[in-house]
């Protein structure tokens, strides 16, 4: 079965090359796509895909707000943003909402192909510049690396890439080892640090409070 993804973005330009690279792609299929956040919290609810490709600069409600409402109305909807703002504000805001990940529209087709993957399976995807910001954010606020003494020494070293921001066949690449175990791996880190995404993961790596 193809990811099913839809695309909240008012530039129709962007929307439809969005919409064009989606379809094209092996495994993936575009079922909807909208241009304000009120058509996409009127229509994504009756036929819930498995991702959301969000903006943040839209007309009316703006895409962190409409993030927040979807993750209320389509629970099972994993929702990404895709937005040129990199300001720790928005960054923050947005996970806050309920985002699972954070890529910059400059992404590179296949990043983001691999990102719409990471993010279906459970992952937290966000562009390695995003992902320093925020790890940069817990440094600024005084944290340092705690090591959690229940998890393995590999498990370490996979929590210490994703905290470098690194994607998931990122980590696989450095650490030697298959996709399907560094996600096994983070799984098992999840459910030992008690957190849901990897930005919550992080920061209790960092000691941030």
């Amino acid at each position: 079965m193809p990811i099913t993804v839809a695309i909240v973005e008012d530039s129709d330009q962007v929307r439809g090359t969005l919409a064009r690279l989606i379809n094209r792609a092996e495994g993936f299929r575009c079922v909807s796509h909208y241009p304000t956040a009120e058509a996409a919290l009127a229509g994504i609810p009756g036929a819930p895909p498995d991702v959301v490709l969000m903006d943040i600069n839209l007309p009316g409600i703006n895409g962190v707000e409409c993030v927040r409402r979807l993750r209320q109305l389509a629970p099972g909807t994993q929702v990404m943003m895709l937005t040129v703002y990199e300001d720790t504000e928005n960054i923050f805001n947005a996970l806050a909402a309920g985002a699972a990940g954070y890529l910059l529209k400059r992404t590179s087709r296949d990043e983001l192909l691999a990102a719409i993957r990471e993010v279906q399976r459970g992952g937290s995807p966000m562009t390695t510049h995003i992902a320093r910001k925020v790890v940069q954010s817990f440094q600024r606020a005084g944290a340092s690396p705690q090591p959690a003494e229940n998890l393995s020494p590999r498990e370490q070293e996979v929590l210490d890439c994703l905290a470098k921001g690194c994607l998931y066949k990122e980590i696989a690449d450095t650490l030697g080892i298959s996709y399907e175990t560094v996600h096994t791996y983070i799984r098992r880190i999840y459910e030992k640090l008690q957190v849901r995404t990897r930005t919550e993961a992080v920061a209790k790596f960092l000691g941030a409070k």
